[in-house]
Protein backbone atom coordinates (compact mmCIF):
# COMPACT_ATOMS: atom_id res chain seq x y z
CA UNK A 1 0.00 0.00 0.00
CA UNK A 2 1.54 3.59 -0.98
CA UNK A 3 0.79 6.07 1.60
CA UNK A 4 0.07 9.49 -0.30
CA UNK A 5 1.85 11.64 2.50
CA UNK A 6 3.34 14.25 -0.29
CA UNK A 7 -0.80 14.43 -1.57
CA UNK A 8 -2.07 15.23 2.29
CA UNK A 9 0.66 17.79 2.80
CA UNK A 10 -0.11 19.27 0.03
CA UNK A 11 -4.22 19.76 0.71
CA UNK A 12 -3.28 20.62 4.13
CA UNK A 13 -1.41 23.57 3.13
CA UNK A 14 -4.17 24.50 0.71
CA UNK A 15 -7.24 24.07 3.02
CA UNK A 16 -5.52 26.23 5.27
CA UNK A 17 -4.83 28.92 2.93
CA UNK A 18 -8.62 28.73 1.82
CA UNK A 19 -9.88 28.56 5.45
CA UNK A 20 -7.84 31.46 6.70
CA UNK A 21 -9.04 33.71 3.90
CA UNK A 22 -12.48 34.25 5.67
CA UNK A 23 -13.39 37.19 7.71
CA UNK A 24 -14.17 35.41 10.93
CA UNK A 25 -12.29 36.25 13.64
CA UNK A 26 -13.13 33.06 15.49
CA UNK A 27 -11.59 31.34 13.25
CA UNK A 28 -8.82 33.17 12.66
CA UNK A 29 -8.43 33.01 16.81
CA UNK A 30 -8.63 29.62 16.81
CA UNK A 31 -5.60 28.74 14.32
CA UNK A 32 -4.03 31.57 15.84
CA UNK A 33 -4.33 29.65 19.21
CA UNK A 34 -3.33 26.21 17.99
CA UNK A 35 -0.22 27.43 16.58
CA UNK A 36 0.46 29.25 19.97
CA UNK A 37 -0.46 26.04 22.04
CA UNK A 38 2.47 23.63 20.44
CA UNK A 39 4.96 26.16 20.82
CA UNK A 40 7.94 25.59 23.31
CA UNK A 41 6.86 26.54 27.16
CA UNK A 42 6.86 24.79 30.73
CA UNK A 43 5.95 21.52 28.21
CA UNK A 44 8.53 21.23 25.17
CA UNK A 45 7.24 21.17 21.52
CA UNK A 46 7.88 17.26 21.45
CA UNK A 47 6.25 16.83 24.38
CA UNK A 48 3.24 18.49 23.05
CA UNK A 49 3.30 16.80 19.68
CA UNK A 50 2.86 13.53 21.22
CA UNK A 51 0.30 14.74 23.44
CA UNK A 52 -1.55 15.93 20.01
CA UNK A 53 -0.57 12.51 17.92
CA UNK A 54 -2.63 10.50 21.41
CA UNK A 55 -5.09 13.07 21.65
CA UNK A 56 -5.69 12.55 17.69
CA UNK A 57 -5.56 8.16 17.59
CA UNK A 58 -8.02 8.24 20.36
CA UNK A 59 -10.51 11.27 18.17
CA UNK A 60 -9.93 8.65 14.84
CA UNK A 61 -8.66 12.06 12.89
CA UNK A 62 -6.07 9.92 10.37
CA UNK A 63 -5.18 14.20 9.36
CA UNK A 64 -4.15 15.26 12.69
CA UNK A 65 -2.19 11.73 13.33
CA UNK A 66 -0.46 12.53 10.16
CA UNK A 67 0.31 15.82 11.20
CA UNK A 68 1.65 15.16 14.60
CA UNK A 69 3.13 11.84 13.44
CA UNK A 70 5.25 14.53 11.18
CA UNK A 71 5.86 16.89 13.53
CA UNK A 72 7.08 13.89 16.10
CA UNK A 73 9.73 12.84 13.52
CA UNK A 74 10.87 16.51 12.76
CA UNK A 75 11.51 16.83 16.68
CA UNK A 76 13.78 13.68 16.63
CA UNK A 77 11.50 11.41 18.12
CA UNK A 78 12.65 7.40 17.15
CA UNK A 79 10.10 5.22 15.85
CA UNK A 80 9.67 3.25 19.64
CA UNK A 81 9.00 6.51 21.27
CA UNK A 82 6.27 7.35 19.13
CA UNK A 83 5.38 3.75 19.31
CA UNK A 84 5.08 3.45 22.91
CA UNK A 85 2.64 7.35 22.39
CA UNK A 86 0.58 5.31 20.43
CA UNK A 87 0.45 2.29 22.50
CA UNK A 88 -1.22 4.61 25.22
CA UNK A 89 -3.50 6.10 23.12
CA UNK A 90 -4.67 2.47 22.15
CA UNK A 91 -4.85 1.99 25.69
CA UNK A 92 -7.01 5.05 26.36
CA UNK A 93 -9.07 4.66 23.49
CA UNK A 94 -9.42 0.75 22.83
CA UNK A 95 -9.83 -1.11 20.13
CA UNK A 96 -11.55 1.35 17.43
CA UNK A 97 -8.24 3.20 17.34
CA UNK A 98 -6.89 0.13 15.57
CA UNK A 99 -7.43 1.08 12.35
CA UNK A 100 -6.12 4.79 12.61
CA UNK A 101 -3.30 2.51 14.19
CA UNK A 102 -2.97 1.10 10.94
CA UNK A 103 -2.72 4.73 9.26
CA UNK A 104 -0.07 5.31 11.41
CA UNK A 105 1.77 2.76 11.25
CA UNK A 106 2.23 3.45 7.26
CA UNK A 107 2.46 7.00 7.87
CA UNK A 108 5.56 6.01 9.96
CA UNK A 109 7.59 4.11 7.47
CA UNK A 110 6.77 6.77 5.06
CA UNK A 111 8.55 9.57 7.33
CA UNK A 112 11.20 7.08 8.58
CA UNK A 113 12.35 5.99 5.12
CA UNK A 114 12.05 10.10 3.87
CA UNK A 115 13.35 11.49 6.79
CA UNK A 116 17.25 10.07 6.10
Amino acid sequence: MKHDFENFRHLRQQGNEKVLETDSLTIKRIFSLDKQAYKEHTLPKGTKELLGLVASLVLRCNDCIDYHLEQAVEQGFSKAQIDEAMGIALLVGGTIVVPHLRHAAHSLEYLFSNNS
